[in-house]
This record gives structure tokens, C-alpha cells and sequence, in this order.
């Protein structure tokens, strides 16, 4: 990639001018000689003009008015130029924290490995009361769950408290559990579960609302530290070419996190939130309609600059790996074969609570896993869309991990988006040795169908669930695409990952992918100035070291240079 001033315009044809809705106004910026991904109807480009924050021009070859004195001109050399990625479904300051404790996310699956951080973390961190972390992968372990014991010769004299890679489940030692009061009398909790040893001990994993107790063990993170949190994930965020987000959980009980309204709105009002940022506010299932009134008071706090807070997120099951996620039929190879995971609210109140929520004009974010869970949602959803007809809620449900064949057209005749974090679909060992024996193999089929989503007319829009998983969206792309694992990703790790597609006839192409992360989370949020690259829109911009269209592997293109607004807050 190079930078210059005027002595580029020799490197790019100006016989052709670009059309501008600007007369005799140079560019701030001009990225040249660049393969632009531009809207489905729009004539080719190959350069993009940015003043005052936003686009100025896109068309073939350069009108040189457009170049002044301080225009700086980037030559990308036949890369990709792509509108910022919008990371639709995104936990932020739940990933910074990660980073800033005890961060297991960037190792090899490996108990070992993870044995070894911990002690090192321990080691330099001698004053931390409770060493709390997360990032783990439950297939470096017999059987897929830690314990206690695989972390007592390491860490004995302080609890330890670490929540897996999905934010579904904590590992925790035995000081932990002394600590909680968590013993072979502790039942189970509503929405959780304990996992216990054959008689009946708990073994140090927990899932759901089980973990709360240990949660609580950590002591109350500050606003300070919250904020640096938010800011790590942003530069992270930032790094891999994503430009705005929608935080699928402002007051989510995971992740060790509390409430992060005010992280937002301080960041916002200081003028360190670069990006745009839609939240989407917890709704605490056994709370019920009693919330609303915090809830509309939390979004009427939220209307800011960079921040606003127009959604409501609403958790209706777990995951498929713990058989909390809700199915229509029962996990297979589970005791009894009667196990259908959990629902966790009851479905004619979820569709009560929708309706309400529509009434007051918020956007819905489901978290729905099961088929069961997508049935109820969708079932739900579309109460609310009949009692509201007029209201653009734009809803959507995430995950997907299983849909019932009879519920896709659904979402396209509703209107409903389809969230999907596409990461997940491939041929992991996790996936491979825990998640699909328990689906089978009639369920196999419609493990994550983006391509029969498409197919039928539903509308997408991708994001990453980071920290659930990495928030790179090429890695993601390329999984979407090829529905196999990117070499790039230290977490694509199993026999076939690479090569073995996993349901090819899911697959989506390039271009559906590469929109489903600009445009279409654009849209989810509500958002009609970011997602393309269209003269007047904002300049959310993203310059690939590469062309992503001849890639063989798309997750080992990188981005090369973010811009946000017009301002590049990331060059490599």
C-alpha cells in the first residue's frame, strides 16, 4: 500500500471523472486503484473519495479537482475496498476484560496450556483475592468438561473462576466451590445445571445460572477498568475491520460482566466510542413485565452521540453442547433419551412480552439455538409484528444453530433477520465429538442453513459473538463461504476442518457473505448511512491487503486499513 500527495495521480486513469454531489471540493482522502465492493446495481469502481467524513465520490478512474494539497492518496494495488464491517451480535467489554485477566481465548486447545497460564497468571499476580478468566475450549479435556481437580495442584489457596470460550459455563476449583457453598446437597438452580461426579459431588463445571454463585466471587469490576475494557475491544475490534457493532447484552449476568450502560455512555460522552454503537438491553427472563418501565427509562439515558439503546435482548435457551439448548425432539445418546433442553421463558408469555416490547417501538434480539427455541421466538415475533403491523422493528433472532425445515420460510415471510455468527459452521472437534451426536443425523441436515435461509428469502445479517469466538470477520466469511475452517485460525482444529465441508448445501456465496456483515447489519441497526459504498454515505471504510474475491483461503486476507468517519483509527 502506498501514500502520497499529488505525484500519485500518474499511478491511476483520470480520463474518466467520478460523479460527485460535491463542485470543486478536494478529497481528505482517495483510495485508488482498488477493487470497491459496492452495492449489487452499482457500475464498477476502482476509487473512492472521502471528504469531511464521508463519501465524496466512487466511479472508474479519478477527476484530479478531487486532489489537493493535503488529499492523501492510497494505492491499494487491486486490493478489496470494502464498507466497515458491522458486527451484528458482539459482546465487547466482555472480550476486553478477557483480555485484561486471565485470557485462555488465544491458546492451543490443550489442557497443559491451560494449566500452564494459570499458574503463570497466579505467579504474577500474587495481590488478585480471585483469579477470574475465560477463553477455554471444552475439547481439551476427557470427556469435554473440566473440574475442580484439573486446577488444585495449581491454584489451591485462592479461588479460581473461569468461564468457557461460549460464556455458557464456569470452571472453577475446589476453593471456589468452598467459597460459593456448592456441595452434593446444592440442587440445581432454575435455568442451570451442576455437574456432578457419580456420587453426586460437583465437579467443578457449571453451566447457565448455576454459575451466578461464582460470578458473585469475583469482586465488582470498576468503572475504570470497564472502560479500559470497552476501549481494548474497540482497538481489537478496529484491527480486524469492523467499524460498528451491536451489543447483544447491555446487563447480560455472563461473562463476569456488570451492567455496562454507563461504561457506554461515559466513553460516548468523552468522545472515546469511535464507532457507532447500537445496545441491546438484558431482559432478565424471571423478571417479567415488570422491567419495562427500567427498560424504557435505561434507552431514553441512551440516546447519544455514538450510543443508542433501541433494542431489547431476549434469551430464550442455552447450547446444543450442554443440552440446554431447547429442541423440538430429544438429544440423542442422553440418559434416557428424554433430555430436551430448556426453554427459559414460557412461550405464551414470551409472546406477551414481545408484543409489549413492539408497542414501544424497540427492535427484538432473540438468542435462540434449538429448533424449539427458533419456533418459539419465531412464534413470538410474529404476535408482535400482527399486533404492530405499522412499527419497522426490524427483528431479529441469532444463533441458529438448528432450524426446523418447516420454520425457515418463516423468517422471510416475517420479515424476521436471521443473526448468524457463521464461525460455527464447520467441522471442529467440538463440534464434531460433542455437538452433532447429540443433534443425529436427521437433525444434521439444518445445522446452521444459512443456505436454505437465503434460499427462501429471509434477510441476513452476520456478527461474531466475540468473545465466544474470535471476532475476525474474514475468518467468519470464509467459514460461510467454504463451510470449512480458515488455516488462519488457531481454533479451527480437527480432522477435515480444513477440507471437509460440513453441510455444503448450506453454504452461502461470497457476496451474500461479504453483505451480510456491511449491509445487512446496517440494516438490523437500524442504520441508512453505513453499509455501502455510496456517494454521501459515511465513511466506514475498510482496505483489505488483498483481493478477497480471488482469495483462495479468505481468512488469511487482512485488514489493512480502518477508517471510521473518515478518521483511520487502524493501519497496519
Amino acid at each position: 500500500m502506498q501514500h502520497s500527495g499529488k505525484s500519485a495521480l500518474t499511478a491511476y486513469r483520470t480520463g474518466v471523472t467520478i460523479s460527485s454531489v460535491y463542485a470543486d471540493m478536494p478529497a481528505d482522502f482517495v483510495f485508488a486503484n482498488a477493487s470497491v465492493f459496492g452495492p449489487e446495481d452499482s457500475a464498477p469502481a476502482d476509487s473512492v473519495a472521502v471528504r469531511d467524513g464521508r463519501i465524496l465520490a466512487v466511479g472508474r478512474g479519478l477527476d484530479r479537482d478531487l486532489i489537493g494539497a493535503r488529499t492523501e492518496v492510497v494505492d491499494l494495488g487491486g486490493a478489496t475496498l470494502l464498507p466497515g464491517f458491522i458486527d451484528g451480535h458482539v459482546h465487547p467489554v466482555a472480550a476486553g476484560m478477557q483480555a485484561l485477566r486471565c485470557d485462555l481465548s488465544n491458546l492451543p486447545h490443550d489442557r497443559a496450556a491451560y494449566r500452564t497460564a494459570i499458574a503463570d497468571y497466579a505467579a504474577t499476580h500474587p495481590d488478585v483475592q480471585v483469579i477470574a478468566g475465560s477463553g477455554w475450549y471444552g475439547d481439551a479435556f476427557d470427556g469435554g468438561f473440566p473440574a475442580a481437580a484439573d486446577i488444585d495442584d495449581v491454584v489451591a489457596d485462592r479461588p479460581v473462576v473461569l468461564s468457557s470460550h461460549d460464556g455458557h459455563g464456569v470452571w472453577v476449583n475446589s476453593r471456589a466451590l468452598i467459597l460459593a457453598r456448592v456441595d452434593a446437597d446444592t440442587p440445581d438452580p432454575a435455568g442451570g445445571r451442576i455437574v456432578r461426579d457419580r456420587d453426586g459431588r460437583p465437579t467443578g463445571m457449571l453451566f447457565e445460572s448455576a454459575a451466578e454463585p461464582f460470578n458473585r466471587l469475583v469482586p465488582d469490576v470498576t468503572p475504570e477498568f470497564l472502560r479500559r475494557a470497552l476501549l481494548e475491544a474497540q482497538r481489537r475490534l478496529h484491527a480486524v475491520g469492523v467499524t460498528g457493532w451491536q451489543d447483544a447484552g447491555v446487563g447480560i449476568p455472563a461473562f463476569g460482566l456488570t451492567d455496562i450502560l454507563d461504561t457506554y455512555l461515559a466513553a460516548d460522552a468523552a468522545g472515546e466510542l469511535r464507532s457507532r454503537v447500537v445496545g441491546a438491553l438484558w431482559w432478565t427472563a424471571d423478571a417479567g413485565l415488570a422491567q419495562l418501565d427500567e427498560i424504557l427509562a435505561r434507552r431514553a439515558a441512551a440516546g447519544h452521540d455514538r450510543f443508542t439503546a433501541s433494542t431489547v435482548k431476549v434469551m430464550q435457551d442455552g447450547i446444543c453442547e450442554n443440552c440446554t439448548a431447547a429442541m423440538l425432539a430429544p438429544y440423542q445418546g442422553t440418559a434416557g433419551d428424554a433430555l430436551t433442553g430448556m426453554s427459559f421463558i414460557d412461550p405464551d408469555e414470551l409472546a406477551e412480552i414481545t408484543t409489549r416490547l413492539a408497542a414501544e417501538h424497540f427492535q427484538i434480539h432473540m438468542h435462540a439455538v434449538g429448533d424449539r427455541a427458533v419456533r418459539e421466538c419465531l412464534d413470538a415475533l410474529q404476535a408482535a409484528i400482527r399486533s404492530n403491523p405499522q412499527f419497522d422493528g426490524r427483528h431479529q433472532i441469532a444463533h441458529l444453530d438448528v432450524v426446523d425445515p418447516a420454520d425457515i420460510p418463516r423468517f422471510g415471510a416475517l420479515g424476521v433477520i436471521a443473526n448468524i455468527q457463521a464461525l460455527w459452521a464447520r467441522r471442529d472437534t467440538e463440534i464434531v465429538e460433542r455437538k452433532l451426536p447429540l443433534l443425529g443425523p436427521e437433525r444434521e441436515p439444518w445445522h446452521f442453513p444459512f443456505g436454505a435461509l437465503q434460499r427462501h428469502g429471509a434477510r441476513l445479517a452476520m456478527g461474531s459473538d466475540w468473545p465466544v469466538t474470535d471476532p475476525n470477520p474474514l475468518w467468519a466469511i470464509h467459514t460461510a463461504v467454504h463451510r470449512t475452517g480458515t488455516r488462519a485460525d488457531p481454533h479451527a482444529v480437527g480432522a477435515g476442518v480444513f477440507d471437509t465441508p460440513l453441510q455444503a448445501q448450506q453454504a452461502i456465496d461470497l457476496r451474500t457473505a461479504l453483505a451480510a456483515y456491511t449491509t445487512g447489519s446496517a440494516y438490523a441497526n437500524h442504520d441508512a448511512d453505513r453499509g455501502t459504498i455510496a456517494v454521501g454515505k459515511v465513511a466506514d471504510l475498510v482496505a483489505l491487503d488483498g483481493d478477497v474475491f480471488r482469495a483462495e483461503d479468505i481468512g488469511t486476507v487482512q485488514a489493512a486499513l480502518t477508517m471510521v468517519g473518515g478518521e483511520v483509527v487502524h493501519r497496519r
